[in-house]
């Protein structure tokens, strides 16, 4: 293994000798004992700039959205005990989403561990289930290397967050800095290349398919693979949804986009999805949002193309016919070397079938109303920004509103917390995120009480948005009641009434939020 010597340096020079070969722009943290050596040296370089927040969850999420909307490692330094799980919520929003991050932990010191020291906390075996990789460095001689690997493996494969744990001690002891120039693991090594063979039968598939439809996650915005997509989906003229963590890898406005698929996407899109004879699924998981009870949706007969950099993905809940295991960028690439001068079958008629489902405009609203629907909100928003804006949101209905009608064309435009749905990650992830852009437009639609959240954890995110000057707007509906919530306790009570409960026609309990409804129609 190649190495770069220089001198003798103490664990916390290391550490930041470290980001700065990583090339670290920003390290979004909060100081505690544990982790006072390292901040000491954080303070004497300029070359990597620190975030403070005031809660430990906003610097996970600030350095969520930063990698999120960049291609960049997202950072987070915290302190041990209490610093870990507040951390926790953040970690787990980054691992469900396949963020790639470092968070660096203090611990209390190697000779105190296992013995219920103060701010002693077991961090790897929390952050365990809901980290790609987790690792606890006892020995400084050890630690340049563990920095390594954890920046390799965060980005590399499926990405996530990896938590170095550092004890006190180790920060203080020092050895000299070997910095690896690369890293090999016997026991990690992702496969790129997809088999030749299977994308052999996955092209013929596509080629012998009448009623074809491509369905794209998050993956392919985690890859970078959107040009390669969409030169693919323009050759083969074929309809086109995203997930939610997928919008934006391939454009909106675009007439083969169907809208986003499932419990909240489009009635065309949904259709297009359970009457096709050929999926060729990108980059997606086939969750529970998208396609329900898998049992309902394998009652349609139909072929499945499922090409996924993380084998463990493919057939975990729906059975696939063409598994294709490799980065998506190179598998696409090949899959349009076999494309070329070949004819698709006619597929007209699927086309006329999918323009009757779109016909049913099933996202039409009330635009006459003389109260100011959030549909017509989220839709002034686009027309602001031109559709080129950076939009976070938190979770719940102002979530939805905000990926059915702001037309994402460009992937990284659209940061928000999918598969754990964080309350009040939306603000410091937009936060992140301008610290990535600079010179973007920002902006964090919230609501339903999301703001509460990161605004009551010490107002978490005011210090460094207005410390390093980065101008984020908060969009927030006004939302009385945690309305998704609200509209299934209502469904639950009152039988399969929808999601909406009836509205109130007493005008003055609406005005003072008395209203049981608390009705936004």
């Amino acid at each position: 293994m190649d190495r770069i010597k220089t001198t003798t340096l103490n664990g916390a020079e290391i550490v930041i000798r470290c980001l700065q070969e990583e090339g670290v722009e920003y390290v979004f943290g909060y100081p505690g004992g544990a982790v006072l050596y390292i901040y000491d040296e954080l303070f004497k370089q300029d070359k990597v700039k620190h975030v403070l927040v005031r809660h430990e969850q906003g610097a996970v999420h600030a350095a969520d959205g930063y990698s999120r909307s960049s291609h960049k490692v997202g950072v987070a330094l915290v302190t041990s005990g209490p610093g870990v799980t507040n951390a926790v919520t953040g970690i787990a929003t980054a691992y469900m989403d396949s963020i790639p991050m470092v968070v660096l932990t203090g611990q209390v010191p190697t000779h105190a561990i296992g013995l219920d020291a103060f701010q002693e906390c077991d961090t790897v075996g929390i952050t365990r289930p809901i980290v790609k990789h987790n690792m606890l460095v006892k020995d400084v001689k050890d630690l340049a290397s563990a920095m390594k690997k954890a920046f390799h493996i965060a980005t590399t494969g499926r990405p996530g967050p990896v938590v170095v744990d550092i004890p006190k001690d180790v920060t203080q002891a020092q050895c000299e800095f070997v910095y690896p120039e690369e890293v090999s693991m016997r026991s990690y090594n992702p496969v790129r290349k997809g088999h030749a063979g299977q994308i052999k039968k996955a092209v013929q598939l596509l080629l012998e398919a009448k009623r074809p439809m491509v369905y794209t996650g998050g993956g392919v915005v985690l890859a970078n693979a959107s040009e390669k997509l969409r030169e693919m989906v323009r050759l083969t003229g074929f309809p086109i949804t995203n997930t939610l963590m997928g919008l934006g890898a391939y454009p909106a406005t675009d007439a083969q986009f169907l809208g986003m698929l499932g419990m909240h996407g489009t009635y065309e899109a949904n259709m297009a999805m359970q009457h096709c004879d050929v999926l060729l699924a990108i980059g997606a998981r086939f969750d529970d949002r998208v396609i329900g009870n898998p049992e309902h949706f394998a009652q349609n007969p139909r072929k499945i193309i499922h090409i996924d950099i993380d084998p463990s993905s493919i057939s975990k809940r729906v059975k696939v016919d063409v598994p294709i295991v490799g980065n998506i960028t190179d598998v696409l690439d090949d899959v349009l070397k076999l494309l070329q001068d070949t004819k698709p079958q006619d597929i007209k008629a699927w086309w006329k079938q999918i323009e009757d489902w779109r016909a049913k405009d099933c996202l039409r609203y009330d635009r006459n109303s003389k109260i100011i629907k959030p549909q017509f909100v989220l839709e002034k928003l686009y027309e602001v920004t031109k559709g080129q804006a950076i939009i976070t949101s938190d979770v719940g209905q102002h979530q939805m509103w905000a990926a059915q009608f702001y037309k994402f064309d460009q992937p990284r435009r659209w940061i928000n917390s999918g598969g754990l749905g964080t309350m009040g990650f939306g603000l410091p992830a937009a936060m992140g995120a301008q610290m990535a852009n600079p010179g973007a437009t920002v902006a964090c639609v919230t609501g339903e009480s999301s703001i509460v959240p990161a605004a009551d954890q010490d107002h978490q995110p005011q210090q460094p948005l207005h410390g390093h000057g980065a101008p984020v707007a908060a969009v927030l509906p006004r939302q009385p009641l945690l309305r998704v919530l609200h509209g299934r306790a209502a469904r639950l009570r009152e039988g399969d009434r929808g999601l909406r409960p009836p509205r109130c026609a007493d005008r003055e309990a609406r005005r003072r939020r008395t209203c049981v409804a608390g009705c936004f129609q």
